[in-house]
């Protein structure tokens, strides 16, 4: 299998909020994205270095109820609390060329696969019924693209780009044996710690950390 890191996601309580708060942090602006209509959601996007972009995510408030749990736990209470004071760090996304091989074989349920479509591409994504995250979004999400170029080609680059992925945990050698266990290990650094999550950019501003 072939796995690299897709796209992370950073939630907030609202799209311009997010944008607001970000802007003096990373030095630029996010630009619009798009609506997902499954989940009734949207986003900001940009590109962020090796194939992969940074999205800003919330709850749309025009959309109706998606008649299901929103990805990302943006439905749970506690996300809602900690989103309403600044933009967290949610999940980290990982690209597959063999999305229904690596469920079946994971040592931890990574939910369902679910197919969204936009125009003429399409793709495929892991997202727990519930919406919850695995590992509270230490393990990734996974997903496989139709064939065609990375959607990140076709977005803004403004200088923000990806150096690492961090994660923390109170057993790092069981959580970097399940990571290796998905072939990812070697896309995130693991520490020893209260259970975290963060990604570490270069910008503008100089490298900056998203928690």
């Amino acid at each position: 299998m072939t796995h690299k890191i897709d796209h992370f996601a950073v939630g907030t309580s609202s799209l311009a909020a997010g944008v607001a708060a970000l802007e003096p942090t990373l030095g630029v602006t996010v630009p619009d994205g798009s609506k997902h209509t499954l989940m009734s959601t949207h986003n900001c996007v940009m590109q962020a270095g090796n194939e992969s972009f940074f999205e800003l995510i919330a709850i749309d408030p025009d959309a109706p109820d998606p008649g299901r749990a929103r990805w990302f736990t943006l439905d749970f209470p506690d996300t809602q609390n900690k989103i309403a004071e600044r933009p967290r760090a949610l999940c980290w996304v990982v690209s597959t060329d063999k999305l229904d091989e690596l469920v079946a074989s994971s040592p931890v349920p990574l939910g369902e696969i679910v197919t969204f479509v936009r125009g003429e591409r399409s793709w495929r994504l892991t997202v727990p019924k519930d919406g919850h995250l695995p590992e509270g979004g230490l393990l990734p999400a996974f997903i496989e693209w139709s064939p065609g170029p990375h959607p990140s080609t076709a977005q803004q680059e403004l200088g923000v780009t990806l150096k690492q992925v961090r994660l923390s945990h109170p057993d790092p050698d069981g959580l970097q044996a399940k990571l290796a266990a998905l072939g990812v290990a070697h896309l995130a650094e693991v520490t020893e710690g209260e259970a975290g999550l963060s990604f570490v950019l270069d910008t503008p501003k100089g490298e900056v950390t998203l928690d």
